[in-house]
């Protein structure tokens, strides 16, 4: 029974880049699912995502970049201000400036470095490295 979405889809790319498989299809999806693989995109973590749309929702066709470490979300959501950004870095990121930590904040889904230079906080949704 899927139960968390984001989850499920980080998992298969974790899974996907350990394995070097060069492809990987994530389904179920949603929204969210699709903001932080453009995110992850965008950092050089992904080389390309496409969303096929079919009768059940969809699926997202995702070419792994081959540079995933880890990845995973944050349970449960924690709500965090943008001083704070620097202690989760510390937890949930291997080194300083190695790694991306993605919020979901009033100005949509953005890594913890937009959300400091826009001085928001937000809830923690994920980590990638």
């Amino acid at each position: 029974m899927v139960r968390d979405l984001l989850n499920d889809a980080l998992t298969s790319l974790r899974h996907a880049d350990r394995d070097g498989r060069p492809k990987v299809e994530i389904a179920p999806t949603s929204k969210l699912i699709g903001e932080v693989l453009a995110l992850f995109r965008t950092h050089g973590y992904l080389a390309e995502f496409a969303f096929v749309p079919g009768a059940r929702g969809g699926k997202y066709d995702v070419t792994l970049a081959r540079r995933i470490n880890s990845c995973g979300v944050v349970k449960p959501r924690l709500a965090v201000r943008h001083d704070d950004l620097e202690r989760f870095e510390s937890r949930f990121l291997p080194a300083q400036d190695f790694g991306l930590l993605v919020l979901t904040t009033n100005r949509g889904v953005v890594g913890q470095a937009e959300a400091r230079e826009m001085k928001i906080g937000g809830r923690l949704l994920a980590y990638v490295y």
